[in-house]
């Protein structure tokens, strides 16, 4: 893709899972990554197996100086900043039953975190006429069982994508979320034991595709936002689900005819 190759990209939550595919697509292409995460171990290895254009810092993007500690490491080991790619974020949910403590706590993960590190690379972005990615979901859209939190977080990103896109045109900084569907990763993995055919089975019926996606399958999709062919795209959602969000609630069968049976 055009105007990726010798760019920088801070990507938080990158040590593991579909951000590491994202951290792994990044450098594939010539770009040079911040892996910025708290898993200190995962991380590490991640920057020693992609070699010199990539460094970790251990970062909880609760913490504004962890996230300003990132911000100083790109400037100071390339002396520039192209992407922020927002991908981390915490799974607490505990729907209806959830506290008040955890409530502040996912929206500090999933939204604060990720705008707080846009405004401290600012002028960084501004100088470089670079591009934000936020991690958007499905989930932002419908309501699902069992479910508050995620989904609550996932809507104030896209809402805020949309507001960090209109302030940061006069920058020159684009902006924009992507969405995954159900996408094979460390959680899919865990809950379904491994079993990616089963995981595929379930998610059939409400993605167009018949299958969950891959990480990588996400990761293209960051790099086209970040990239020069997404010049006149800012502000918007590209949803990367398969079909899932376009299917709607009658999913793959045909409703109608099974009334007439």
């Amino acid at each position: 893709m055009k105007g990726l190759k010798g760019k920088v990209a801070i990507i938080t939550g990158s040590a593991t899972s579909i951000g590491a595919s994202v951290a792994t697509a990044f450098i594939d292409i010539g770009a040079k990554v911040v892996i910025a995460d708290i898993a200190e171990e995962a991380g590490a290895r991640l920057a020693g197996q992609l070699g010199e254009n990539a460094v970790f810092i251990r970062t909880d993007v609760r913490n504004d100086d962890d996230l300003k500690a990132a911000v100083n490491l790109a400037i100071s080991e390339w002396g520039q900043i192209d992407f922020i790619v927002n991908t981390a974020c915490t799974y607490l949910d505990n729907a209806m039953d959830s506290t008040r403590e955890e409530f502040l706590e996912a929206l500090n993960v999933n939204a604060a975190g990720g705008f707080m590190l846009v405004q401290f690379a600012r002028p960084h972005l501004k100088a470089t006429k670079g591009a934000v990615v936020n991690f958007g979901s499905i989930s932002a859209k419908v309501a699902q069982p069992g479910r508050c939190l995620y989904p609550m977080t996932k809507g104030a990103i896209h809402q805020l994508t949309r507001n960090e896109a209109l302030l940061l045109a006069e920058d020159g900084i684009r902006v924009n979320t992507v969405s995954p569907g159900w996408t094979w990763c460390a959680i899919m993995d865990e809950v379904s034991g491994g079993d990616r055919k089963k995981t595929d089975n379930v998610a059939a019926p409400f993605h167009m595709k018949g299958r969950v996606g891959d990480p990588q399958e996400i990761a293209e999709a960051v790099l086209f936002l970040c990239s020069d062919h997404a010049s006149f795209i800012t502000g918007t959602d590209l949803p990367v689900d398969g079909g899932y969000t376009a299917l709607g609630p009658e999913q793959q069968t045909d409703a109608l005819g099974n009334l007439a049976n």
